[in-house]
């Protein structure tokens, strides 16, 4: 039974380690996920200021 049982234990190792490292690849395309949509938030937020400065500009522009 001592080489059934050692099967086992290193089955069940390398069935925890494959499932470890499917967690940590969900984990890190989470990870990228929210860093792109952060990014994306950013860069809307740069384009919505700049297109309000300009406005605010022509806007100043049209008092002088």
């Amino acid at each position: 039974m001592g080489l059934l049982d050692d099967a086992k234990d290193a089955a069940e190792a390398t069935g925890k380690k494959v499932g470890d490292w499917v967690e940590d690849t969900k984990d890190r395309a989470s990870d990228k996920a929210d860093e792109a949509k952060a990014e994306s938030d950013v860069k809307s937020a740069e384009r919505e200021r700049d297109a309000t400065k300009a406005k605010n500009e022509y806007k100043e522009n049209l008092r002088d």
